[in-house]
């Protein structure tokens, strides 16, 4: 027996064959962004199954003991080796052989879908013992003893067999097409009003419009679809016609055929389906059967849209040649597919000293305290990508696909880059919206993240403390003049655009007049301009009195007319801007304004800071409201009207949020809700639960014992105390993910909680107490300079592209995912976020 037999037969017992469920990273380093594509190849345990780059595994085997491993190395295939697979494939068709399937289904990873690997390469596996780094192929295993080389060989080809975390994430088989069945199909209404639809020909009964064309399945009128952001496509008759007459399902005409058609229902705001689409075409004189596909489905251009490459360039400075940068700081970020709105936050996040300092200055002691499993580890794949981003060791110029790897032509903007889809698992893991492949609202995830932060920091320096201030806010009874300050914790700083405020406004109204005179002349639109607005008048919006109509006042115990005032009660070391660029219209429908504003290089807050109480200002009394319903009843639940509660739901807001406007409300109908909505939706507690006044889900009426002890253990490991974690868990039904971010919305409160040892504190009344410290905030002067900014383009943050501009060394630099580049005339007018840091006299 062979020195090396002799060492695999001694730890036989650590080389384990992958069993479904197993979690294989066999694409990614634990710790860097090695791949089997990078110089050295990647490492995987054969126990555990982590993958780690040759600077990494050293130390794995150091900490563990592990000895063997699977080394994987890949490298990209010439165009000649290319060229002949192609021929041969070719070949094989002849013979019979499928070709390469074009896609022709809006998915991936199913039948029809499109392929995931785009890269074609040339894998080379073996075995790897340490740590003398000895070497064994599957050649190798053959004259070892049988059990050595049945359980090594069985290991090798189940780990190359399995599908590692990050494909599966990258697939998740989702899948575009999927449709509902209308809910309006079974009984849906249509007008005997003798409309007979011809086979061709058709035409926009309101702009002649011979293309893009929807008959609606009621009256059979034939309309044109929307307008797209960028002026074409059609001019809304469809939508208008359903606006006026409630007739919800469309068809597309030219998209119909014996085996279907598309259906769009207004009502439920998407594609569906139609089990009785022959019956509702034949009444209108439509053959299903007969008919032909003369324009493509939406399914099929959103297609064509996903097979195009490179038309990102709107995205860019447009009419500039930009000078792509490498090195530390400079590193791109691959899209992996709608995640450029993370890619954006998180280059700017790092370009700010709290988070170099928590996760970048200390990697090594990150590293060496990481658990046994580190991909799982918020601190450990935070510190390995800002480490990504700031070294340097990623800026590298990224091959073009279509060259030969030996060549030596000018290289392309792109670079490597890093890829961070175990990042992006992590921190989307169980959340509805940033765990799939959607495009997400840049400012949600920044909040997300933050939220993350602040979790995994209880103890010791939080980096969103940058971020972090206190928001004072008077309220003034206008019967009594009588005061009540609140004060809670922000973020971010909501920017209104006052519209009305526009200096362009001649020139705005010129262009709505031209417009309608076009739609009623059927010809085709032209763009419009866009709004002018002054930032002056932004902040003039921001600070402006609110009028409260529906204020229960406790001087004069009813309700009554008061007036909120919003200021500054601390100013944060970084400012986060956020400019309200998405808005809903007449019809609820989520649009985006069309806006330019000059924002300013610097900025001065200081007319802003809150002024606290005034000499001879006299405070509303601290007396509850009294509650909708009888405290001596029980109340199991709130009475509240179902449908507008339904109604609320289906515009996307949260159900909690929709039972609380129905209730605060008092039941007045859906146009007293959707103002409540719009007016709460900053409050911090906007989704908590609804809890009464003497219900049974108040907090302190919920017995101890009936609360999940692991609950309460996994609530308190965070750091809280058990009081605390007893009142979250109350406060949201024992829900242990909603309770946990109960607590992080209500820490201000919670801060408040007068907590000894042993459960509540036996001191007296609580106005015996001292006043508690607050939320942990940084103040200093007003005064900010603008550092960077994440622009959005589209039509709505659920679709189109995030880009950001970061000053570096007093040069604009633009993150466009992997392209970074030298920016010329960075677009500070039309930005979405805007990121500030205080300017230190």
């Amino acid at each position: 027996m062979t020195e090396v037999s002799e060492i695999l037969m001694s730890i036989l017992s650590t080389i384990r064959v992958p069993r479904p469920g197993d979690r294989v990273h066999k694409d990614e380093c634990a710790f860097s962004f090695a791949s089997p594509e990078s110089d050295g190849g990647l490492y995987v345990c054969m126990n555990s199954f982590l993958g780690f780059g040759s600077k990494y595994v050293e130390r794995h085997h150091a900490k563990t003991g592990q000895r063997a491993y699977l080394h994987i190395t890949r490298t990209r295939k010439t165009q000649e080796q290319k060229t002949a697979e192609n021929k041969e494939d070719d070949n094989n068709s002849g013979s019979g052989d499928p070709p390469k399937k074009k896609p022709t289904r809006l998915a991936i990873g199913i039948e029809g879908g499109f392929d995931v690997e785009q890269e074609q390469y040339e894998e080379e596996v073996k075995v790897v013992l340490f740590p003398d780094r000895q070497e064994v192929t599957s050649d190798d295993l053959a004259s070892m003893p049988d059990v050595v080389r049945e359980r090594v060989s069985l290991s090798m080809a189940g780990l190359q067999a399995a599908d590692s975390v990050s494909h599966t994430l990258q697939v998740q088989q989702w899948d575009g097409e999927v449709r509902q069945e209308s809910k309006h199909a079974a009984e849906l209404k249509q007008l005997d009003n003798g409309v007979k639809i011809p086979p061709c020909g058709w035409k926009c009964e309101v702009c002649d419009l011979q293309e893009n064309l929807w008959m609606n399945l009621t009256d059979g009128k034939v309309f044109c679809g929307r307008r797209y952001f960028d002026g074409s496509g059609g001019n809304n008759h469809a939508l208008l016609h359903y606006q006026q007459t409630g007739y919800p399902l469309a068809v597309k005409l030219g998209t119909i055929t014996p085996d279907g058609a598309d259906v769009y229902s207004y009502d439920e705001d998407d594609m569906v389906l139609d089990f009785k689409l022959p019956e509702h075409l034949s009444h209108f004189g439509i053959d299903m059967m007969t008919m032909e596909k003369t324009e493509r489905t939406m399914t099929e251009l959103e297609i064509a849209v996903n097979q195009r490459v490179g038309e990102w360039e709107v995205i860019q400075e447009s009419g500039t040649t930009l000078r792509p940068l490498w090195g530390p700081g400079l590193t791109g970020m691959k899209n992996l597919g709608n995640s450029c709105y993370l890619n954006s936050v998180m280059q700017v996040l790092f370009t700010i000293p709290d988070f170099q300092t928590k996760y970048v200055s200390i990697i090594d002691k990150i590293f060496n305290e990481a658990p046994s499993d580190p991909t799982q580890d918020f601190k450990t794949q935070v510190a390995k990508l800002g480490y990504g981003l700031l070294s340097g060791e990623y800026s590298k110029v990224a091959p073009d696909p279509g060259d030969d790897p030996n060549s030596s032509t000018e290289p392309r903007g792109d670079q490597v880059g890093i890829v961070p889809r175990m990042f992006k698992a992590l921190v989307g893991r169980g959340h509805p919206e940033f765990s799939t492949n959607r495009q997400q609202d840049a400012q949600e995830f920044l909040l997300h993240f933050i939220n993350m932060v602040e979790r995994n920091c209880r103890s010791g320096m939080n980096p969103s403390e940058a971020f972090r201030f206190l928001v004072e806010e008077k309220i003034v009874c206008q019967q009594s003049q009588k005061a009540k300050y609140t004060q809670r914790v922000d973020y971010i700083v909501q920017l209104p655009v006052p519209m009305d405020q526009a200096t362009n406004m001649e020139e705005l109204q010129e262009a709505e007049r031209r417009r309608e005179e076009v739609e009623s002349s059927g010809a085709p639109p032209s763009a419009a301009p866009r709004a002018q607005i002054p930032f002056a008048a932004c902040l003039a919006a921001l600070s402006e009195p609110e009028t409260l109509t529906d204020f229960w006042s406790s001087a004069v115990q009813s309700k009554t007319t008061a007036t909120k005032t919003t200021r500054f009660a601390s100013f944060p070391d970084h400012l986060v801007i956020q400019i309200k660029k998405f808005t809903f219209g007449l019809d609820w429908v989520p649009k985006k304004l069309d806006v330019s504003i000059d924002v300013p290089d610097t900025l001065d807050l200081s007319a802003l800071l809150a002024m606290g109480q005034q000499p001879g200002e006299e405070l509303l009394p601290e007396v509850a409201p009294p509650p909708l319903m009888t405290p001596d009843v029980e109340v199991k639940a709130p009475v509240l009207d179902d449908s507008t509660v339904s109604q609320l739901c289906e515009m996307g807001f949260p159900l909690e949020a929709c039972r609380k406007a129905v209730y605060y409300t008092g039941n007045t109908g859906i146009d007293a809700a959707m103002n409540w909505v719009m007016g709460h939706m900053e409050d911090p507690d906007f989704s908590a639960p609804l809890v009464l006044a003497g219900s049974s889900s108040a907090p302190g009426t919920t017995p101890t014992e009936s609360l999940p002890e692991e609950h309460l253990a996994t609530i308190v490991s965070m750091g809280f105390s058990r009081d605390q974690a007893t009142r979250a868990l109350r406060a949201t039904n024992n829900v242990l993910e909603r309770a946990v971010d109960w607590i992080f919305s209500h820490l201000d409160d919670l801060e408040s909680m007068d907590v000894s040892e042993g459960g509540r504190s036996e001191g007296g009344s609580e106005a015996s107490r001292e006043p508690p410290p607050g939320p942990r905030v940084r103040d200093g002067t007003g005064k900010y300079e603008l550092f960077a900014f994440i622009s959005h383009m589209g039509t709505s943050t659920m679709c189109g592209h995030y880009v950001c501009h970061i000053k570096k060394d007093q040069q604009w630099v633009i993150f466009n995912d992997q392209k970074v580049c030298a920016s010329e005339k960075p677009p500070k007018d039309l930005g979405y976020l805007y990121f500030y840091r205080r300017v230190v006299e």
